[in-house]
């Protein structure tokens, strides 16, 4: 049996693949939840409007049930309002090619594109805090080039 550290024993994972959702659609939803309370998230997906919400809440239920599993398995006490979402992810699954008739007999190729959904729920109290973004605001730069005293 390997060994298991404090945030192994804390932390949940659900993975989905193969969702028939675009992977672009999906970031959009699951940025709305990373790092939030698990209990707020699951709220924030029931009425978020965008159709990726389903499934991405469903695999956030299965990695709070997974923690749930996980809890009872090494007998500690479980609170669902303590876990957040640590990692939420959205990675490329296989494209559908398919072809779509067009004008003067031609044809058109349409990508069914594919995603694979990873959420990781862990107890707040072992939680890393978000990244804040570092990244540096830039400031337009002096043209260097002259001026000609052309047409005014």
């Amino acid at each position: 049996m390997p060994d298991t550290t404090i945030s192994d024993a804390l932390e949940a994972k659900a993975v989905a693949r193969h969702v028939r959702v675009a992977p672009r659609k999906a970031r959009r939803v699951v940025d709305l939840i990373r790092g939030r309370n698990a209990v707020d998230a699951v709220s924030v997906l029931t009425f978020a409007e965008q159709a990726a919400s389903d499934p991405v809440k469903k695999v956030l239920q299965s990695a709070v049930a997974n923690a749930r599993v996980k809890a009872d398995k090494t007998a500690e006490a479980f609170d669902e309002r303590n876990l957040v979402v640590t990692e939420a992810y959205v990675d490329e699954g296989p494209t559908m090619k398919r072809f779509r008739p067009r004008a003067q007999g031609r044809a058109s190729r349409i990508n069914k594109r594919t995603s694979h959904i990873t959420v990781v729920v862990t107890h707040a109290e072992t939680a890393k805090p978000a990244k804040k973004s570092t990244a540096k605001k830039s400031t337009p730069k002096k043209s260097t080039t002259t001026k000609t005293g052309g047409n005014r």
